[in-house]
């Protein structure tokens, strides 16, 4: 297994800044359309030809609110497993309605070898070509994405680790300097789309980056003043979950060593859940295969999900001004049993990037434009999108963003 894709995958729906769509999320465990894997965890689909997935660049594209991964690895290149990046996004505490279409660009050679591990999760899409080509990228619509993420596959020998990632910076400086704008070819428009949220360069698009040298984050940000000499996670590039580091994993490896306890969080937050059958499949390198619907694989629809927040809105309208993060954190969970996991906060007035804070202190002090990081109990996610309960403080609650593992 691979954790990097895991957890890159996990940020695409922690980071986002809101959910594009308007209106609430409809979240009907019992929907008759869904195929679930043997586990319950996951979405299936039956086996999809690789042909019939793959993009033809030359046609028109009506791709929205879909997850672009830029994929730098050829035939010979060693399998990164695509299968780990894709599970966590077509987590049964999904609505079937509520899954972003991935698009995956690379290799040819490269993705056959794949395919095979993700030919039965539903919505996905593939184009061959390079990452680097303009002419992939506005193929996919990445001015209407929800998230671009930026992979390389391990090289087996480099002589320089200094340039181990000049692919994948090279990648996402691409896209930052891309225009989009009423110039460009108009493309048929979904009737649920707001086309005012399309961005008009690349500087807008939400991008993940993966690096495997901490050295090489100054690269990726070139308004970035840090020095040169601070360490990864002072930089403003990793703060605002836009680069993900292999070394990271080195933390979550020693958190979990010495914290039974914070391996639950991490399992809900990066594979967005196990049970003991899926740990064996995985161990035994099974496929994922198809599973009647039972009541137990049906509960597992209901696990703990993550929930993206805007304060002043819903259930924290009260937290506009002068409360804490503790008085927020005692209200959510003892009113909901929701656990507030730290805030995701404007850099500065005007400003559209946001940074992370994690687990503040209790005297902090909330913003008006502050979002939330939530764990929300399973069973009561319906009823707080829909605001289908009797009680007076969640009724009519509409959320402006959902986000799950």
């Amino acid at each position: 297994m691979t954790p990097v894709s895991c957890i890159c995958s996990t940020s695409i729906e922690n980071t986002r800044l809101e959910r594009r769509s308007s209106g609430p999320v409809s979240l009907d465990f019992c929907d008759s359309k869904s195929l679930f894997d043997t586990t319950g965890m996951f979405h299936w689909c039956p086996e999809q030809q690789l042909r019939s997935c793959v993009i033809d660049r030359r046609l028109q594209s009506n791709l929205r609110n879909h997850v672009i991964v830029c994929l730098f690895a050829d035939g010979q290149s060693p399998l990164i497993g695509l299968q780990n990046f894709v599970m966590p996004l077509r987590a049964s505490n999904f609505d079937f309605s509520e899954l972003k279409h991935i698009v995956f660009i690379s290799d040819a050679e490269y993705l056959h070898r794949e395919w095979k591990a993700i030919c039965n999760f539903p919505q996905i899409s593939l184009l061959f070509g390079s990452p680097l080509n303009r002419t992939n990228l506005r193929a996919v619509n990445i001015d209407q994405c929800d998230a671009c993420v930026i992979l390389s596959a391990p090289k087996s020998h480099s002589d320089d680790s200094a340039l181990a990632d000049k692919e994948v910076i090279l990648c996402s400086l691409n896209i930052k300097a891309m225009k989009f704008g009423s110039s460009l070819p108009k493309i048929n428009i979904l009737p649920s789309v707001n086309t005012s949220t399309s961005v008009t360069n690349g500087s807008g698009i939400f991008l993940i980056t993966e690096i495997g040298n901490d050295q090489n984050v100054q690269f990726l940000d070139q308004d970035d003043e840090d020095s040169p000499d601070v360490q990864l996670y002072m930089t403003q590039p990793f703060a605002c979950g836009t680069v993900f580091t292999v070394s990271v994993l080195d933390s979550l490896v020693s958190t979990a060593y010495f914290s039974d306890n914070s391996l639950t969080i991490i399992r809900t937050l990066i594979t967005g859940g196990f049970t003991p059958e899926l740990e064996y499949r995985q161990a035994e390198g099974l496929m994922i295969d198809h599973g009647e619907s039972s009541p137990e694989t049906l509960a597992n629809r209901l696990r703990c999900r993550m929930i993206h927040f805007s304060l002043g809105s819903g259930l924290f309208q009260k937290f506009l001004d002068g409360q804490t993060f503790g008085d927020l954190f005692l209200f959510a969970l003892e009113s909901y049993g929701i656990l507030c996991l730290g805030l995701y906060r404007l850099q500065n007035e005007g400003s559209r990037r946001r940074f992370v804070i994690t687990n503040p202190p209790k005297n902090f002090l909330l913003a008006r434009d502050d979002k939330i990081f939530c764990l929300c109990p399973g069973n009561k996610v319906s009823n707080i999108l829909t605001g289908e309960t009797d009680d007076k403080h969640m009724r009519g609650i509409t959320m402006p963003y959902v986000s799950c593992c």
